[in-house]
C-alpha cells in the first residue's frame, strides 16, 4: 500500500537494510514486554523491566550481529538504554501488569483466504477475559497517529482480528494500541461487517501485487516516508535504477510466474506514481 518498488526490494529482492537506533529500540523494548510476564505478578515491576534491558540487549545482539555495529562508545550505548528505559516506564503508567494474565504472547497466527493469499502475523499480546472476551493488544514505540488518521494503524489490527476470527470463529472484543512514545491507547471494538470489508481490501491488495509480479510494472509511489527509506539510491523517482529482478525471485516470494515479455516491456517505465521534491538527507 505504501509503495510497490519498496515491496518488490523488501519481499522478492530481500534488500538488506541498515538497521536502525529506533528499529533495535523498538526490538528490545518488546523483548522486555514480553519476558516481563515471564515473572510471577508481584514481580513485574517497573525496576524489574528497567533491569532487563542491558540482558535483552546483550541477547539481541548476539542473535542479530549488525545491531552490534550501531553505536561507537559505550556512553553511546547507555544513552540509548535510557532512552529504552523511558518508554517502558511509560509503559507502567498505562498498565498495571500485575494485574494482567495474558493467554499469549508474541502468538503467530494465520489464515488461508479462499482462493488468495495465506495470511501471516505475529500478535504481540492476546488477553483473554473469564466470559471469553479476547483483546489484541500491539506495543509501538513510537507516537500515537494524529486524530484523523489513525486508519493505518487500525489496518494492522483488523487484519489480526480477521485472521483470528477465521481461525477461532470468535471476533475479538478489543484491539488496543499501546503507543510508547506519547503515553496514549488508542482501543477499537471490532464489528463483523468491518472484517468482511477487511478481507475484501486484502484480497484487492494481493490482486494489485498478483498484477505487478505478472508484469513487473513495481512502480515507485512517493510520499512523505520516502526520507526514512533505505533504497532511494535504486528508486527512479530519486534519480536511481532499480537492480534486475534475480531469477526465479517473484516466483519463490509469491508463488506468480512472470509474463518475460510484459516485464520487458514494462522495465523502462518506472515512473513514480507522484513526484515530490527529492529528500537530501535520511531524517535522524
Amino acid at each position: 500500500m505504501r509503495c510497490p518498488l519498496l515491496f518488490r526490494f523488501r519481499v522478492v529482492d530481500r534488500l538488506p537494510e541498515p538497521p536502525s537506533e529506533a528499529a533495535a529500540r523498538g526490538t528490545l523494548v518488546h523483548a522486555v514486554l514480553e519476558r516481563l510476564y515471564d515473572a510471577p505478578a508481584a514481580q513485574r515491576t517497573e525496576g524489574a523491566a528497567r533491569a532487563m534491558l542491558p540482558q535483552e540487549w546483550d541477547r539481541l545482539q548476539e542473535v542479530e550481529p549488525r545491531y552490534a555495529g550501531l553505536f561507537t562508545s559505550q556512553d553511546a550505548v547507555a544513552d540509548w538504554l535510557r532512552g529504552a528505559g523511558d518508554l517502558v516506564g511509560t509503559y507502567f503508567t498505562l498498565e498495571d501488569p500485575t494485574r494482567l494474565e495474558p493467554r499469549e504472547r508474541e502468538l503467530f497466527v494465520e489464515s488461508q483466504v479462499d482462493g488468495g493469499p495465506l495470511l501471516r502475523g505475529i500478535v504481540d499480546r492476546l488477553d483473554v477475559a473469564p466470559n471469553g472476551a479476547v483483546r489484541v493488544v500491539d506495543y509501538k514505540t513510537g507516537r500515537s497517529p494524529r486524530p484523523g488518521y489513525e486508519g493505518d494503524a487500525l489496518f494492522q489490527m483488523r487484519f489480526y482480528a480477521l485472521v483470528l476470527w477465521r481461525t477461532t470463529g470468535t471476533v475479538p472484543r478489543m484491539l488496543q494500541l499501546v503507543y510508547l512514545g506519547d503515553g496514549q491507547v488508542l482501543r477499537h471494538e471490532p464489528r463483523e461487517a468491518e472484517l468482511v470489508t477487511t478481507e475484501r481490501r486484502v484480497r484487492s491488495l494481493w490482486d494489485s501485487i498478483q498484477s505487478a509480479a505478472r508484469s513487473g510494472e513495481w512502480k515507485p509511489r512517493t510520499s512523505a516516508l520516502c526520507g526514512w527509506c533505505s533504497h532511494q539510491a535504486l528508486c527512479p523517482a530519486f534519480g536511481g535504477t532499480p537492480p534486475p529482478v534475480p531469477d526465479g525471485a517473484v516466483e519463490l516470494a509469491l508463488g506468480v510466474v512472470p509474463d518475460v515479455a510484459a516485464v520487458r516491456a514494462a522495465e523502462p517505465d518506472l515512473e513514480p506514481e507522484r513526484a515530490v521534491p527529492p529528500v537530501a538527507a535520511r531524517p535522524a
